[in-house]
């Protein structure tokens, strides 16, 4: 996956901040287009109902490294999603928030700049903040150390921010009602053509990758391509309204993402499929862990086979980290147009929450998304015009009769030609009926459920094993460089403390030396 569309995913983050706040009881997450007066620039804004923030809680939310995220319904733990997904986007941010607490009410405005540090030539992380009490008819400045440090502040930000003054500052809590937040991202980034990257002309209720949205020219694609890349599973790579429509595994009831002022309907991938088949997978954890299971729903995407999408999305905790995962390989002309969903609770996702840590469960699991795939395809590709894998040791001439083609994999026009109806006079594939497959270049016979077969499980072990050799070998790698790294310390400290023996005997010598001539001479 190309890096603009990782940085594109990465904006997601943001949808997760405002996300948590559901537990402080926001009912919207609003994502539109800001237009900045000062220099009529775009920029971002997020904004929710939530809790908000309070003076204590702005400042660890803008420190680096903090994070104050426990519960189990959270995927957030490592404190700098907000910093680096605003980072991201544009190099200025500012957040303003409204928080209350029994009887005492209080709104803050914070500012990370990446451009007041780079102009002024900071070496320490700048972050100026104000705070006000509310609790009564007007803001009252909070004072902390001094009033001047307080005006310092302001000043900081009303000359680094899109505010010029403290009015227009105020004025922006004016939408946000008794709590809630609101983020402004700033100064956005440019692609290498100079323009930005993202793009809000190409569609009034979206915002785009731009590189990605214009990839290929339009004008000389065939119209049903042009049709298919209208399918979910191609616009989640450039679109913000496809991305987020799909970014959450179960829908809410009482929760609404607005997308520059329309309400993103959240999409269900598993109600794309037809023939949909389920099964469970219960992964080992270990001999003292409880036991998990996840259900795996798994189909062809409906407009098969005339769209060629294919791969498992896999959530952690309600949250898609790995859309249209491709677990077959590469060249594998088997598995084509298989759509899965997947919900693994059991495996960590990595830091920036685009992939898992690849552990000994991770390998499990993609093993055995792999089987599921292929023992899907040989049970059930015909049904979408594909030759049944039983028989394929017909003689030539009842091969001719046979309306599939000999390979698996049709060619663009066969598929087109091919309706699914004709499936219909195959003789139906009973669900106890063994299916013979290659897999990794041996022949197994598949069960059923398919899911205890010994080869698969022996080459799943076999995969394991070698990882954690692997690691281990990576570990001693490590050891021995640290080391190599302190032994070469060690010498150098030798080589100095040798330099100096050498330079104090030489002294010592000559201080003889001369002493002896100076009782000659005498």
């Amino acid at each position: 996956m190309r890096e603009c569309i990782r940085s594109f995913c990465i904006q997601m983050q943001l949808l997760i901040n405002g996300l948590l706040e559901i537990f402080n009881g926001a009912s919207f997450l609003k994502i539109d287009k800001f237009d900045i007066k000062k220099d009529n620039s775009p920029a971002l804004l997020f904004q929710d109902d939530g809790g908000g923030m309070n003076p204590e809680s702005i400042r660890k939310c803008m420190s680096l490294g903090y994070s104050s995220k426990k519960s189990n319904k959270t995927i957030g733990q490592y404190g700098n999603g907000f910093k680096t997904s605003t980072m991201r986007l544009g190099a200025d941010v500012i957040v303003f928030s409204r928080a209350s607490s029994g009887s005492k009410a209080t709104q803050s405005v914070g500012l990370l700049s990446y451009t007041l540090l780079l102009k002024t030539g900071q070496d320490d992380v700048i972050v100026p903040m104000v705070d006000f009490d509310i609790s009564g008819h007007c803001a009252e400045p909070i004072i902390y150390s001094s009033q001047d440090d307080w005006t310092s502040n302001l000043n900081m930000i009303l000359e680094w921010s899109p505010f010029e003054s403290k009015d227009m500052l105020m004025q922006q809590f004016e939408d946000i009602g008794p709590h809630g937040t609101k983020i402004i991202v700033y100064n956005l980034w440019l692609n290498d053509e100079g323009v930005y990257e993202l793009s809000f002309d190409d569609d009034d209720e979206d915002i785009q990758l731009r590189d990605e949205a214009h990839r290929g020219d339009q004008k000389k694609l065939h119209k049903k391509t042009v049709e298919l890349r209208r399918h979910i599973s191609y616009r989640f790579h450039f679109s913000l309204r496809a991305y987020a429509s799909i970014l959450y595994l179960r829908k809410f009831t009482n929760f609404r993402i607005i997308l520059r002022g329309k309400l993103v309907e959240q999409y269900t991938i598993a109600d794309d499929l037809m023939y949909p088949k389920t099964a469970i997978y219960r992964p080992q954890l270990g001999v003292t862990s409880k036991e998990v299971s996840a259900e795996t729903t798994i189909g062809f995407i409906k407009q098969a086979p005339n769209l060629d999408a294919l791969g498992i999305n896999v959530y952690h905790k309600n949250r898609l980290i790995r859309p249209f995962w491709k677990v077959t390989g590469e060249n594998s002309s088997k598995g084509r147009f298989i759509v899965g969903v997947l919900e693994a609770n059991f495996i960590e996702p990595a830091h920036d929450k685009q992939d898992f840590e690849r552990s000994s469960l991770f390998i499990r699991l993609e093993a055995k998304l792999k089987q599921m795939v292929m023992e899907y395809w040989n049970n059930n590709s015909y049904l979408i015009g594909f030759q049944p894998p039983w028989e394929k040791g017909q003689t030539s001439n009842k091969q001719s009769q046979s309306p599939y083609k000999r390979d698996t994999a049709l060619s663009v026009n066969s598929r087109e030609e091919m309706h699914l109806d004709q499936s219909a006079n195959l003789p139906h594939l009973p669900e106890d009926h063994g299916v013979t497959s290659s897999v990794g270049g041996y022949e197994e016979v598949l069960t059923e459920d398919g899911l205890g077969s010994k080869l698969v499980d022996q080459i799943c072990e076999e995969n394991i094993e070698l990882f954690l050799r692997c690691e281990g070998h990576r570990q001693k790698e490590t050891e021995l460089k640290r080391t190599v790294t302190e032994l070469e310390k060690e010498l150098e400290q030798a080589k100095r403390k040798c330099a100096q023996l050498a330079a104090h005997l030489e002294t010592k010598r000559k201080q003889k030396t001369t002493k002896e001539q100076t009782e000659k001479v005498s």
